[in-house]
């Protein structure tokens, strides 16, 4: 059975969290494709000595393999900005798209969870989800996974990168950050991640009885 799960919202949502239990919970495969943004970003900055080359990019876009994507930097703040900017490239888009449609349309199902699934890569999915938090909240989770990580960065530092980000996701060209019109809100502000979690699963446990007639 082929059985899409798009999974979108701004950076520290809690979407990461939600598409690895649902994914779990019915055991459908899990892309987190914003590692694959985060693996060009970081490849393409250190190829450009901290600069960001759109036809490079590209290039490393297209060169891309699993093996790019286990890299133990790219949950950095630093990852996460290049991630961004090499995102805003359509060149890049349009070579890690392909990439994207064909895991999402695997026999035996999968969730993606990004920031344009619902809305450009997998218009078609069975259910789609929008996660997001206030940002101050989503700050203050950033903060706490990377002071873990042994970040010195202040909550302030996390919080004003966040809104930079978040600004230039929502306004570039090329699939800005955005909920589907079909897509289930799911506000995790003052939201428990079992609770998302449990939200998540009973809109998919709908879809899925609506698809297989049981």
């Amino acid at each position: 059975m082929i059985f899409t799960v798009a999974i979108d919202g701004p950076a520290a949502s809690g979407k990461g969290t939600i598409a690895r239990a649902v994914a779990r919970r019915f055991g459908f495969a899990h892309l987190d494709t914003g590692l694959l943004y985060r693996a060009v970003g970081v490849k393409t900055l250190a190829a450009g000595r901290g600069v960001i080359d759109p036809a490079q990019a590209e290039r490393i876009a297209r060169s891309l393999s699993e093996r790019d994507l286990t890299r133990e930097d790219l949950r950095s703040a630093r990852a996460g900005n290049a991630a961004s900017r090499v995102a805003a490239i359509p060149g890049v888009r349009a070579a890690l798209m392909d990439f994207q449609r064909r895991f999402a349309r695997r026999e035996g199902g999968a969730v993606l969870d990004g920031r344009d699934i619902g809305t450009v890569v997998c218009p078609e999915a069975e259910v789609k989800l929008f996660v997001t938090a206030d940002d101050a909240v989503r700050a203050r989770r950033r903060h706490a996974e990377l002071a873990a990580a042994g970040s010195t960065q202040s909550e302030a530092e996390v919080l004003a990168e966040l809104r930079q980000r978040d600004a230039r996701d929502a306004a570039r060209a090329v699939a800005p950050l955005r909920r589907a019109a079909d897509a289930v809100l799911i506000d995790t502000t003052e939201l428990s991640i079992d609770a998302a979690v449990t939200r998540a699963v009973a809109e998919i446990e709908r879809r899925l009885e609506q698809k297989t007639g049981r």
